[in-house]
């Protein structure tokens, strides 16, 4: 799928800093920045970059200015900037274009000169390039010319100013250096030393979210290139951190291949599942410390998350074809299993990892057996099935954070300020969604995890005694949970106003792949659902009729977390919820056509913010705009599941109860 947008999309400076292109290189580095060419958050780079994968990530080429230089000295800027203190950059009143597809690709048209820009980005280095064609089709010659602005700061922080940054010529390459990192820049250009040039930027959408306002970068050279009147001719600029021979348009033609062979390999149809597909992937990064695979759980600003990492995995692994990668993943967190919990957080720096979810060791079960049912891999589910054992044991006897089975056989989880639900923001000593107590989503979960034990135990007095565990839990379920009133389940039970608010966990009690409840109210559960909390780019985390509803997410942080799951719209629950729509309605040709014709305005959501990718969340009163981070794991790879569902699995054993 090709996104092609053009002056109609930058009718000011402010709509053309409204979205961004995305490229990614496997090991936490990536290129980002706004369809007009800019940094308009603090985290945009041309080269974003990983020294230790996947979260040691430093702020390297912050941008690049280009301008066009005529004889009789005209100077025309390319580039798109807003700064702190004086006049913006309005370079894209001279864009004509901007497409993405593999890679970015812009095109501008300035008195009868054309220049064309593309940027590709290699898999597992530091390596990004830019490839310009110059079309000079005036009467005069000019000169085209490019200032590098660098930072050299991790991710998120801002250049100091005590830093140094050294520039020098090393065998006809620049090299970069500071805070102990080396970066090649080389051209085939006119590279001219110029006098240290500092800039101070105007970061609008940092503003949206409640980050600092300013930045700053320096310049240290230019690279310029001069075109005759009537010559077409090109200048190519790559920085890398390992010094090599590639040529921008090797990196370029790498990236578009790369995505290319996703997309066959994946197999889908659609061309929207095809742009997921390789927008998945984009998540997928390698772990030096656990020498596997992980995922990010979102760009610009999220790490790789246990819990994010066990709802992204079977969309972004499984559907896509990626077996390898979800093996290495799920071998990672079993070798990190404790008291029945799975890791939350691998901090680095040799930190033990921090295990305060109560979801990710149940979905951890449910993503081998999603594994085992994509790839019949018998062996692997063998060599996983103590790992398993240990945590089914480790919530039936209790374990860390409140988390143990009740005599009801219902798990009961959270104690104190501990939040461990996904709904687990903190602000202070407040709780804005204190779930403690017995979770709706968790209790579907550990009902799912218990079939699935029942289904992989090779002995028949241990399936039989799984099978009993999860009768006693699924009959207690639909004793406390099911409110007839409302059609539809609690939220929690905890003794509190929470437990009857109608939020969006309830629909994991139908999606998953062992059904807890009967058909009946399964499908009274998914129409519920649609009238309360459905929006077309999400679920909302709470029905607008509650007191404590949230319209707008928006603010200092506090004001954002507050609003977090009281109301704001989740894209990643629309994927369980379509799923569920599927199921209740018996995935016949009338349900996958209604579900087919919903989707269709993820073009719209696939075109807006992030270009190409799926975003965290949106309002909740009127979900209009993408906030929160730009690209989503758990966003894609949710939705991809629908997408792979619809195409291929006519038959799915999502039907099992």
């Amino acid at each position: 799928m090709k996104w092609i947008y053009g002056k109609q999309d930058w009718k000011t400076l402010e709509r053309g800093l409204e979205n961004c292109y995305l490229l990614t290189n496997g090991l936490g580095g990536f290129s980002s920045l706004t369809m007009t060419g800019g940094a308009s958050r603090n985290d945009h780079a041309l080269l974003m970059a990983c020294t230790k994968a996947p979260n040691c990530r430093y702020n390297l080429v912050h941008r690049l200015k280009e301008e066009l230089l005529t004889e009789t000295g005209e100077n025309k800027t390319l580039s798109t900037q807003e700064f702190k203190e004086r006049e913006p950059e309005k370079g894209y009143l001279y864009l004509t274009s901007f497409t993405y597809e593999d890679t970015p690709v812009w095109r501008f048209l300035i008195d009868g000169v054309e220049v064309r820009k593309e940027i590709g980005m290699l898999q597992k280095k530091n390596t990004v390039a830019v490839h310009y064609d110059i079309h000079n089709r005036s009467r005069k010659k000019v000169t085209f010319a490019v200032t590098p602005f660098y930072q050299f700061v991790p991710k998120g922080d801002d250049l100091e100013k005590i830093q140094k940054i050294s520039c020098e010529n090393i065998s006809g390459n620049t090299r970069i250096q500071s805070n102990g990192i080396s970066l090649f820049c080389r051209t085939d250009g006119k590279n001219e030393s110029i006098k240290e040039i500092e800039e101070s930027y105007f970061y609008r959408y940092d503003i949206c979210d409640g980050r600092r306002a300013y930045g700053c970068a320096r310049a240290y050279h230019k690279i310029t290139i001069e075109a005759e009147a009537g010559q077409h001719i090109g200048l190519d600029l790559v920085y890398e951190m390992e010094l090599s021979q590639i040529r921008a348009e090797e990196v370029i033609l790498e990236t578009k291949q790369y995505r290319k062979a996703l997309e066959e390999k994946a197999g889908l149809t659609s061309e929207i599942g095809k742009m997921l597909v390789k927008s998945a992937n984009q998540f997928i990064s390698k772990r030096e410390s656990t020498g596997g695979k992980t995922i990010l759980a979102g760009y610009p600003f999220f790490e790789d998350w246990g819990r994010d990492t066990m709802i992204a995995l079977p969309g972004l692994c499984i559907s896509t074809g990626q077996y390898e990668a979800a093996k290495q993943i799920l071998y990672t967190f079993a070798q990190n299993e404790k008291d029945g919990l799975m890791p939350n957080l691998f901090p680095e720096g040799g930190k033990e990892p921090l295990y305060n979810t109560v979801d990710a060791a149940l979905l951890f079960i449910n993503s081998v057996y999603l594994y085992y049912e994509a790839t019949k891999d018998r062996a692997f589910v063998r060599e996983l099935y103590p790992v398993m054992e240990r945590i089914i044991n480790g919530y039936q006897r209790g374990t860390l954070f409140g988390i143990y089975m009740d005599r009801d056989g219902l798990i009961c989880a959270g104690e104190g300020l501990a939040q461990v639900t996904w709904m687990d923001v903190r602000v202070g000593d407040i709780l804005p969604t204190p779930r403690h107590g017995k979770p709706v989503e968790i209790n579907a979960y550990w009902y799912n995890a218990l079939r699935i034990m029942a289904l992989f135990a090779e002995e028949k007095q241990e399936a039989e005694r799984y099978t009993k565990q999860a009768e006693q839990a699924s009959r207690s379920f639909a004793e406390k949970f099911w409110m007839p009133e409302k059609s539809c389940l609690k939220d929690v039970i905890s003794g509190t106003y929470a437990d009857e608010q109608i939020r969006c966990n309830q629909i994991w009690a139908v999606s998953m792949p062992f059904s807890i409840l009967d058909g009946e109210k399964e499908r009274q559960i998914v129409e519920t659902v649609f009238e309360k909390l459905y929006t077309s780019y999400g679920l909302r985390t709470l029905e607008e009729a509650d007191e404590q509803f949230h319209p707008v997410y928006e603010g200092e942080m506090k004001d954002r977390d507050m609003a977090y799951h009281q109301g704001t719209v989740w894209t990643f629950p629309l994927g369980a919820y379509y799923l569920a729509y599927l199921k209740v309605y018996n995935y016949s040709e009338t349900a996958k056509q209604t579900v087919t014709e919903q989707l269709e305005i993820m073009e719209s959501a696939l075109r807006e913010g992030c270009i190409g990718q799926l975003p965290e969340i949106y309002d909740g009163k009127n979900p209009v705009s993408s906030k929160g981070c730009f690209a989503q794991a758990w966003s894609v790879g949710e939705i991809l599941r629908v997408y792979e569902q619809l195409e291929k699995n006519n038959n799915p054993s999502a039907c099992k109860r």
